[in-house]
């Protein structure tokens, strides 16, 4: 079966001015501005709790899981974002009593869209892509969390959007999987506006054109890393070592040095 083959797109920048996330009468993060590089990948990073979820979710369109979010969306191009995202969250949210393949097609099914042997055609593409098409016609409590994992990105693939926006995609699936479906992402996603929330610093490395961290109280977005070189990159030690390192410190915590030092 051939692959998955994305259409071609324009994606636009996606801006957020004045994002503000009020939680348990605390400030979470005010006036908060951001820009999302049209047809690039964004990858975010900052501890737990600094409201990365929430602000992926802002700008998805979705309210806040906890707390109360403010703040203006909008695309460079000024068009409406609405049809135009695509949003994968860090729970895999398939449907218990549907298949594989029919979650991957709920999209379509959730607004009034008929599903055409194309769109199945389609949906089997990228579950081959993703790994997971001998099981198309299982029920999700029939996977392991990888494949679910797995199954809930090939349904964000498949969806096609010029915007994505992703939570933790990769978190729940082994060191050799998790590198195979980066790779395999930052080729479909190409050309597409991305923002990857990840706890990882090298899986931004690999895959982001700029990293961004999120940190403080009231959280505040620093200075902007932008690595050099195509991706996804190699781990390559002498070239990302050093900005892994940095990203770390940003982070707050020591970095292991070559010879496992901290530095």
């Amino acid at each position: 079966m051939q692959g998955f083959l994305p259409e071609q797109q324009t994606a636009p920048s996606v801006i957020l001015t004045g994002g503000h996330l009020r939680f348990a009468g605390k400030e979470v993060f005010q006036d908060l501005n951001l820009t999302l590089a049209a047809g690039k990948w964004t990858c975010l990073l900052g501890p737990s709790g600094v409201g990365k979820t929430s602000l992926l979710r802002q700008l998805a369109g979705l309210r806040a899981e906890d707390g109360d979010l403010e703040g203006t969306v909008s695309a460079g191009d000024g068009a409406p974002l609405a049809e135009r995202v695509a949003y994968m969250a860090q729970q895999d949210l398939l449907l218990p009593w549907a298949s594989v393949l029919e979650n991957v097609l709920i999209g379509r099914k959730l607004r009034g869209e008929a599903i055409r042997a194309q769109d199945r055609d389609k949906a089997m593409a990228v579950l081959s892509d993703v790994g997971v098409a001998a099981e198309a016609t299982a029920l999700p409590a029939t996977l392991s969390g990888g494949m679910r994992q797995r199954a809930a990105l090939a349904r964000t693939l498949f969806e096609d959007r010029p915007v994505i926006l992703m939570d933790e995609p990769f978190s729940s699936l082994d060191a050799i999987t998790r590198r195979r479906l980066q790779d395999l992402a930052v080729r479909l996603l190409a050309g597409r506006t991305v923002l990857l929330v990840t706890h990882d610093p090298m899986e931004a490395l690999r895959v982001g054109d700029e990293i961004l961290v999120l940190k403080g109280s009231p959280a505040r977005i620093q200075p902007p890393m932008a690595p050099t070189g195509p991706t996804p990159r190699q781990e390559d030690r002498d070239r990302l070592w050093p900005l892994y390192a940095d990203l770390l410190r940003q982070l707050g915590a020591d970095a292991p040095g070559p010879g496992g030092e901290a530095v």
